[in-house]
């Protein structure tokens, strides 16, 4: 059993393989997950990231062992920077103006982050990692939505059938026990019956309590004067 663990930690072509292997593996878990959601990055990404990371650390270790005055954390440190490059393009700002892809990004880095560990042959690390991060990527994120479904601010896109009865819905808001915290007047996007009369708004809500959000957005719906509603 030993020098089974003595293969593995040395540079080899049974190291290599296993560790490129594993690499592609637990890379391949964290975005299956990523790829059902449709999101920007999926397995294949999460793949050969997590591949290339770990290529470099066991290129690292390799210069190390022919070069021993060599620094065998900086490749893996250009690893950590650099793949910020890569997250930035997945993060798209929508036309709503929220921002997608954040998390994408986020297992991005954290599959970078494993892979530098498999390359280094910190195979235990790298296991508890992607059963940590493939818990948040799947079941935090169940709690995650439920939590932001029941905050006390919500943003929302009405459009009204008119501008003069925006002041009507302020009211019915007010009435509501809904504090308007801001209000931006935009171009209707789904207005197909009146699209000269009918106005777009985004509206920065304050609710007293927690309450379901698409409860809120329900009642919203039920004025007279609003024709479309939506939570951003």
């Amino acid at each position: 059993m030993a020098e089974v663990f003595e293969i593995l930690n040395d540079v080899n072509a049974i190291s290599i393989t296993v560790r490129l292997l594993l690499a592609m593996i637990l890379g391949g878990i964290i975005g299956l997950e990523r790829g059902i959601k449709r999101r920007p990055a999926g397995m294949r990404t999460y793949m050969l990231v997590c591949i290339g990371s770990a290529l470099v650390m066991i290129t690292s270790q390799y210069l190390t062992r022919d070069y021993p005055f060599s620094d065998p954390a900086r490749m893996g440190a250009q690893v950590i920077s650099g793949i910020g490059f890569l997250g930035v393009g997945t993060i798209i700002i929508t036309r709503d103006r929220q921002v997608r892809g954040l998390t994408t990004a986020a297992g991005l880095w954290a599959s970078a982050c494993m892979g530098l560990a498999i390359g280094v042959g910190f195979y235990s690390g790298a296991l508890i990692a992607m059963a940590v991060i493939f818990f948040v990527t799947t079941v935090m994120q169940k709690l995650d939505n439920e939590l932001i479904r029941r905050i006390r601010n919500i943003e929302i896109y009405m459009e009204v059938v008119d501008p003069t009865h925006i002041h009507k819905v302020l009211d019915y808001l007010k009435d509501s026990e809904f504090t308007v915290t801001n209000m931006e007047v935009l171009r209707p996007k789904y207005a197909k019956n009146n699209p000269e009369t009918t106005i777009g708004l985004h509206i920065s809500l304050s609710m007293p309590s927690r309450k379901v959000h698409y409860e809120v957005i329900s009642k919203i719906g039920k004025h007279e004067s609003v024709s479309f509603v939506e939570e951003m």
